[in-house]
């Protein structure tokens, strides 16, 4: 990976001339993405993850930090001990930038010796699993990572509306996929081409079913205004 993302993330902290960053998904059209959204404050953010924050307490892991903005807003705002991993470097350079006392280059699946009370996994978070075949080794090594009484607090979308109809009245949905969430993710910036990477959106009866499947009680806390959702999950 060319770690545009972050590379993106570390221009706009040091003002080093950003430039909104160009996505296309293997389901949509290219779309420019300013980079500024990825500092928004609390008040900035839509209701689901406003939502996420609030019931976050204890200890705090959270996995795909990004720019650091959930995790600055729980350690600055709520004085909360935060833990925040990104596998990208520049992102992390870049919440170090902001002030994160505790942010590090790690991928979640050889994060270990740690145990949270609160896993925020935000942003389409099960996104990161890439394929649905991957969704049960993700939900453990999540559930590893828990104290007793602990929480995952995570969102996603149902994106069957993205799909037209066909003449039955159902959905038109290519064959080439085991599961319709799973997508192709493109970025561009500064006219370079990331390499593309899978991204997964998942239905909320798909996550119960494999939060269920792997021992984890799962539960609808919040509905957005599109198809989203947040759900918590549970030993």
């Amino acid at each position: 990976m060319k770690d545009l993302f972050g590379k993106a993330m570390l221009d706009y902290q040091t003002n080093n001339e950003p430039e909104d960053l160009i996505t296309e998904t293997s389901i949509s059209e290219a779309d420019e993405m300013s980079v500024a959204y990825l500092f928004r404050s609390y008040a900035e953010m839509p209701k689901i993850e406003q939502k996420a924050l609030q019931l976050a307490k204890g200890r705090i892991l959270d996995v795909g930090c990004g720019a650091g903005s959930h995790s600055l807003s729980l350690q600055n705002e709520r004085q909360l001990d935060v833990t925040s991993i990104d596998i990208s470097e520049n992102a992390i350079k870049t919440c170090k930038l902001r002030g994160l006392k505790n942010a590090k280059a790690q991928d979640l699946m050889t994060f270990e010796n740690d145990k949270f009370d609160t896993i925020i996994v935000l942003m389409n978070g099960p996104g990161i699993c890439g394929k649905l075949k991957n969704l049960s080794k993700f939900l453990l090594k999540l559930k590893s990572l828990l104290n007793k009484g602990g929480q995952i607090l995570m969102d996603s979308s149902d994106i069957i509306y993205m799909f037209d109809d066909d003449e039955d009245g159902g959905r038109w949905i290519p064959t080439e996929n085991e599961y319709y969430g799973e997508t192709i993710f493109n970025i561009t910036y500064k006219g370079e081409k990331e390499d593309p990477l899978d991204w997964l959106f998942l239905d909320y009866n798909t996550l119960q079913n494999a939060a269920f499947a792997n021992g984890l009680q799962c539960e609808i806390l919040l509905e957005g205004e599109h198809y989203d959702y947040l759900a918590r999950l549970s030993i």
